[in-house]
């Protein structure tokens, strides 16, 4: 939420320095050759015994016989491990307008974006800004807002990691990649795992909230959620990394999955309005997964 002039506004302040870029890890690498090439396949996951008892049969007979086993410790592979979780419950990436769309020139210096390992949840927020906007004239809405918090507050970039307008248009936001788990600026203590998607508007109570949006809102959260299978439904376990949040430094917090701000630090965003339909969000996010519907 963007405050008015003349307010403090802390929850975009940058966290200690735990929010450094996290390191790329890779694994050891491989074991030395062994001289007997390991077996591969169906053929590896046989019991020795059946290996032997191939062994001992006539070449045509054998081969029959590999084949028949073989095609059965697949079947049996597959039934037992069936397809990832992950890959179940992924959602399909909805369009996103890239920062270089609308930022253009006005681009400022700034230093490298940092990262998390994952995203666990998603913050929802409101600008705070006029309703009554062309859809047409976001981009310049947008360069306004970025301006605002790097000139102005002084930020290093725009705190929101995406911007969603009234017509449903997602944005991309902060720099560092739609695609990875960029550490944003936009909740005091939980910008760590999380992702930040801000409603291009004043969404206070009594104020209507556009089907478009919320829409785009779910679509978003069932995406960058899905990835690490997070049911958008759910509550998650995150960490404080600041006090000025609801949870002192150090603190585990349990919070939805999808979350309003004023979940983890004290303020009215995202608005009465727009917090009375994130119980919708959260449902259309699952669905977006291909979740089973809960009674």
């Amino acid at each position: 939420m963007v405050p008015p002039s003349g307010t403090v506004y802390v929850a975009g302040a940058s966290d200690p320095p735990d929010s450094g870029t996290m390191r790329d890890f890779r694994g050891p690498r491989e074991a030395r050759e062994r001289r007997a090439a390991p077996l591969t396949g169906a053929a590896a996951r046989m019991p020795g015994a059946v290996r032997v008892l191939l062994g001992c049969l006539p070449g045509l007979a054998a081969v029959a016989a590999l084949a028949l086993c073989a095609s059965g410790v697949e079947r049996a592979a597959a039934t037992r491990n069936g397809p990832a979780a992950a890959d179940r419950y992924a959602a399909p990436r909805p369009p996103i307008v890239s920062r270089a769309d609308w930022l253009g020139d006005d681009l400022r210096e700034q230093p490298p974006p940092r990262y998390d390992d994952k995203v666990l949840a998603v913050f929802v927020h409101h600008t705070d800004t006029p309703n009554g906007y062309d859809c047409a004239d976001v981009p310049a809405i947008l360069r306004g807002v970025y301006t605002g918090q790097t000139g102005a507050r002084d930020w290093d970039d725009i705190g929101y990691n995406f911007v969603v307008d009234r017509c449903g248009t997602i944005y991309e936001g902060r720099a560092g990649g739609i695609d990875r788990a960029v550490t944003g600026a936009h909740t005091q203590g939980f910008n760590h795992r999380t992702t930040g998607i801000a409603a291009l508007g004043t969404f206070t109570a009594g104020v209507p909230v556009p089907d478009a949006l919320t829409d785009a809102i779910a679509a978003l959260a069932a995406w960058k959620l899905g990835d690490d299978d997070t049911d958008p439904r759910s509550k998650v376990s995150l960490v404080s990394s600041n006090g000025l949040s609801r949870y002192a430094a150090g603190a585990t917090a349990t919070l939805p999955a999808v979350a309003g701000h004023d979940e983890g630090y004290q303020t009215s965003c995202p608005g009465a309005a727009l917090t009375a339909r994130l119980p919708d969000i959260r449902q259309e996010a699952a669905r977006l997964q291909g979740r089973p519907a809960r009674s």
